[in-house]
């Protein structure tokens, strides 16, 4: 049996790492978030790490950013078997960024879509990367 882990490396952590996400990366939409992304050198054993963002702007309340983070962390490690590294070189990784744009709080279902919908936007866009 399969098992759904979301461990620290998955996670992209570093001051300098995340700035270098911010500047030099792409972007597109996937309702509830924005993702941002960028191809670096392998920095460890999983070929893609996360980051997730709940902006104060859009959610006052601590409480309801840290349920949209849960929710959020939830699906994409519940879901990250859909990436398909195949685009990818051998001593490439991918660092992603889902920004939460909604000013309202999401149900899971809808923030299960919205991270799907990224999952397979990101695995389009590497293969249409490689064919180039």
């Amino acid at each position: 049996m399969e098992r759904f882990r979301f461990t620290k490396k998955e996670r992209v952590t570093g001051e300098k790492r995340i700035e270098a996400l911010f500047t030099k990366g792409r972007s597109f939409m996937s309702y509830p978030f924005r993702i941002v992304y960028l191809e670096t050198a392998q920095y460890g054993s999983m070929p893609l790490s996360i980051l997730i963002s709940i902006p104060k702007k859009r959610v006052k309340s601590a409480v309801d950013r840290n349920r949209m983070k849960r929710l959020g962390r939830e699906a994409y490690r519940l879901n990250k078997h859909l990436f398909l590294p195949n685009g990818l070189a051998e001593n490439e990784h991918l660092d992603v960024a889902f920004i939460y744009v909604a000013d309202k709080l999401s149900d899971y279902a809808t923030v299960e879509k919205g991270i799907r919908k990224a999952i397979k936007e990101l695995n389009h866009r590497i293969e249409e990367r490689k064919q180039c």
